[in-house]
């Protein structure tokens, strides 16, 4: 046998994924159906609990812990992926002549911005026909507005004489059941393109684990990977301030992510003879649906959690140092521990 081995024949067809430990690869899908959900549940129930008393230290922990988690999601389980799927040997050399997964990243990032630009203008312009103002910043409120799934709408009505007619009590009352609707929408609207960026994300790694030839690692890492995600979005479902008639949205939001990495896994596995997750079309569609997620992550942790929990956070800024010290380590623990996962997926 000669000293220098040939290197490894690579298989850009169908076919390919690993068809062993059958039993074990069902069986996960079960066993992340309980940690992912658990993870996006716990912190949706555990606020509206009236027997479960949890201190208000734990929920801020998760709140900033899953800032983190969401952060390091972003560059290190779907950019740097989505580089190294775009950059595959199975490819055309013409994906190779521009790094098609950063500029999607960016175009991803950008279309999130032009979104919530036009939405934040038209939603202003409404609110100052209604005679209120809406501070973007939430400066007054000690808590970021509009922006994600914490929005608080910070509306204040004009300095305009008292009502002195009924018709003018019932606009002002119109006006303010808009403003609430406006508030619960722009929330729901925040929290869908956040879990839409996940479950993107969670479907392609549920396939890549049905049909992995290191399943035990990557089980074992995925089940602590998606309950950490999993508490990521949950604290922020479970900080949603939504009128009684959207008080289900939290919970469906926490149910959909706990279904998605297990509905991969299960399509997977139906189609582990034909699904290689190494050939070209599958690295294409995982390369691009990662960078466009990985810009949809991007935006909402560096500008809607970040930015609006911490510069723009009045409270934050003029609390105690202990305080934002708390909060600030407890981004970094979950942005570190996210991070650390990816070493092995």
């Amino acid at each position: 046998m000669s000293s220098t081995e040939l290197p490894e024949e690579i298989n850009c067809g169908s076919g390919g994924g690993a068809d062993d430990l059958f039993g074990l690869r069902v069986a996960s899908i079960f066993i992340i159906l309980v940690g992912s959900s658990a993870g996006a549940l716990f912190p949706v129930l555990a606020r509206r609990s009236s027997w479960l008393h949890v201190p208000k230290g734990v929920f801020d922990f998760a709140k900033y812990f899953g800032s983190g988690v969401i952060i390091a999601t972003s560059f290190i389980h779907l950019l740097a992926p989505a580089l190294e799927a775009l950059g595959s040997e199975c490819l055309a050399p013409a994906w190779g002549d521009y790094p098609y997964a950063l500029a999607l990243c960016l175009l991803s990032i950008f279309i999130i911005f032009l979104v919530e630009l036009i939405a934040f203008r038209w939603g202003t312009a409404r609110l100052l026909r209604l005679g209120l103002h809406h501070d973007a910043h939430g400066h007054n409120l000690g808590s970021h507005a509009a922006h994600g799934p914490e929005a608080n709408y910070n509306v204040q009505p004009q300095t305009d004489p008292k009502p002195e007619h009924d018709s003018d009590i019932e606009s002002a009352g119109h006006a303010a059941h808009n403003t609430i609707l406006d508030n619960a929408v722009a929330q729901i609207i925040g929290i869908a393109i956040l879990e839409f960026g996940v479950a993107l994300h969670s479907v392609l790694i549920g396939l890549t684990l049905a049909v992995d030839p290191d399943f035990k690692v990557l089980f074992a890492v995925l089940v602590f990977h998606q309950t950490f995600e999993g508490l990521g979005i949950g604290s922020r479902l479970a900080y949603m301030n939504l009128p009684s008639r959207y008080s289900w949205v939290p919970i469906a939001g926490a149910v959909i992510y706990g279904l998605t990495t297990p509905i991969g896994i299960a399509v997977g596995l139906g189609a582990r003879t034909t699904y290689n997750p190494g050939s070209t079309t599958a690295s294409i569609v995982s390369g691009v649906l990662d960078s466009l997620s990985a810009g949809i992550l991007i935006y909402t942790g560096l500008v809607e959690l970040l930015a609006h929990e911490f510069l723009f956070n009045k409270e934050m800024m003029e609390g105690s140092n202990e305080r934002l010290a708390y909060a600030v380590c407890s981004m970094l623990l979950g942005c570190g521990v996210m991070a650390l996962l990816g070493r092995w997926a």
